[in-house]
């Protein structure tokens, strides 16, 4: 059908249905309202369109073309400047940005783009971002003062990692797991009336084994390692759990790398206070002949490491309604976590014991090779490996 033909069909179909005709035709046809409206008011005049356009019929492709087509690079303008200020994951269906509308719509016609408020509304929601009420938290008291900055420059960190082609991963410890018979949040599909049992209380007791998973997101490869521990979430686990990626999925991959860059939250077993997880850090790099940068995600902000939403949030959702009876459940449960854009996870379980409270000398501190950077020297450092003695 030519485009006339389309108009009158659909305006056909609308009125045959009636009180929302309109409106369920253009979702169904994904043919504009006004569209249909113009095909009413024709049919209306008994099928005749205007005067001005009797014997006129556009052609196929006809019309204006959209701005995207106009100025092809507009959506990577756009994503380029919404990125840096992104809050969760990139891929993530739902996403949201602290720039307003106006302002990117500035910043798009100042690079040249001819675009409006409007259309960026338009553009984001095609690019799946929603605008977004601000969502009470308890992690921190108050956001820092370069909160902001710190997150455009873990972006640009990482992004230049990215382009060379050297390994950038996000690093955290996902939340501690009872092992047993222990009821699961979520449900899954059982036969009616057979719903799995499971004990009926899972009051905190030291004698209940725990599941200490610490994982290891590749941001460039969507592939992620997680180490199943049975001792305590410690620097040293930590950077055991680093290690162990390394050898088994980060050194087959990345054979030539010389540097690696971790993202980590500001607290817990990688905390960027933590003399230990510096120190085991240094002792991995000399292993390894690595220089290892850090970056720390400001206190309060553990909620926008990519590896919450890349991968934890994947395997919270796999094993849902099962109990996770025993570690070789875990870490199957673990390992057979997938998504549609290709994520694939590795799990291994850690027998080994981590003690708790180990001390590091001043004089230890002192000798290792960390350079803190100027920007936030405490949050974004580099590890260099020391020099052999042989």
């Amino acid at each position: 059908m030519d485009e006339r033909s389309r108009r009158i069909w659909a305006a056909t179909e609308a009125r045959a249905i009636g009180w929302g005709g309109v409106s369920r035709v253009a979702a169904a046809t994904r043919l504009a309202r006004n569209t249909i409206a113009a095909g009413l008011r024709e049919l209306n005049r008994r099928g005749r369109p205007p005067h001005s356009q009797r014997g006129r019929v556009r052609r196929l492709g006809g019309g204006r073309k959209r701005l995207t087509e106009e100025q092809p690079k507009l959506l990577s303008k756009l994503e380029a400047l919404v990125e840096p200020m992104t809050r969760g994951d990139p891929q993530s269906p739902l996403r949201w940005t602290t720039l307003s509308v106006r302002k990117l719509a500035e910043a798009l016609q100042q690079a040249g783009f001819m675009v409006s408020h409007a259309t960026v509304a338009n553009l984001l929601k095609k690019l799946n971002y929603t605008l977004q009420g601000h969502y009470k938290r308890s992690e921190g008291t108050e956001d820092h003062i370069d909160r902001d900055a710190q997150f455009r420059y873990i972006n640009d960190q990482a992004a230049a990692g990215l382009r060379a082609r050297f390994p950038v991963i996000s690093v955290d410890t996902k939340k501690k797991e009872l092992v047993g018979a222990y009821k699961n949040g979520g449900r899954e599909w059982r036969p009616k009336g057979d719903p799995i049992e499971v004990l009926m209380h899972d009051f905190p007791d030291p004698e209940v084994p725990k599941a200490v998973p610490y994982g290891i997101y590749d941001i460039g490869q969507n592939k992620g390692w997680v180490n199943v521990g049975m001792s305590g979430d410690t620097a040293e686990f930590a950077v055991e759990s680093i290690r162990q990626w390394w050898r088994y999925m980060g050194k087959p991959r990345y054979p030539k790398a010389r540097r690696l860059l971790i993202c980590a939250d500001s607290g817990g077993s990688n905390g960027y206070r933590l003399q230990l997880w510096k120190r085991e850090l240094q002792n991995f790099a000399t292993e390894e002949k690595l220089t290892i940068s850090v970056c720390h995600f400001p206190p309060g902000t553990s909620k926008w490491n990519k590896i919450e939403h890349r991968l934890f949030s994947f395997i919270s959702a796999n094993w849902r309604g099962r109990p996770l009876t025993d570690y070789r459940t875990i870490v199957n449960l673990i390992a057979r976590t997938t998504t549609k854009a290709g994520l694939i996870v590795k799990a291994r379980l850690d027998r080994g014991t981590y003690r708790r409270g180990i001390k590091v000398s001043k004089k230890e501190m002192q000798a290792l090779n960390v350079m803190p950077h100027d920007f936030h020297g405490e949050w974004n450092y580099t590890i260099s490996p020391k020099k052999s003695l042989a």
